[in-house]
């Protein structure tokens, strides 16, 4: 559960341990999107009127292409996450780091704190093995699997007048 109605959190710091669905509606198009359910641990606390703060970790795990050979690589996606939610009205409502709180709202929702965290944890980049040899430019075959007779050596002719340079200069 990551709903937590604002009583209980006034009356006492609770405890989360929820999840996160990866056919959640708090996932945008564009997402790098888990492939699994996301664990979700922490603390949430009352930080004062109209204030909430969150602290926890959360785990899961994304598929994700390998970005020299596009072959799906399951990755693991872990870290910490904390957040600080703010009715609208105050001051720090207004600020980048805060997520905001309708006025009067009955529940603090820990699905946008999650989901920028594990945005900001998972990588941007994959490869599925580190002497991953990509796919060929010219033919497209996975040099992973097979090799192909294409130029290795072919040069991209907008370099020339660069090249020409470093090599009148050495």
């Amino acid at each position: 559960m990551l709903y937590f109605d604002i009583r209980t959190i006034e009356s006492g710091a609770q405890t989360v341990n929820g999840h996160l669905g990866e056919d959640d509606a708090v996932w945008e198009e564009g997402d790098m999107l888990p492939s699994s359910t996301v664990h979700v641990e922490g603390r949430l606390s009352y930080a004062g009127p109209g204030r909430f703060y969150f602290t926890g970790q959360f785990s899961g795990e994304a598929v994700a292409s390998c970005r020299r050979c596009l072959t799906d690589v399951t990755t693991s996606v872990s870290d910490t996450v904390s957040g600080l939610f703010a009715e609208a009205g105050l001051d720090e409502a207004e600020e980048d780091d805060v997520f905001p709180l309708t006025a009067g709202a009955r529940a603090v929702d820990l699905r946008p704190v999650v989901r920028e965290a594990w945005l900001l944890a998972a990588p941007a980049f994959v490869t599925c093995r580190d002497d991953c040899q990509g796919l060929c430019p010219i033919c497209g075959i996975d040099r992973n699997v097979e090799t192909c007779a294409c130029a290795s050596a072919s040069t991209d002719s907008r370099w020339d007048a660069l090249r020409a340079m470093r090599d009148s200069s050495s």
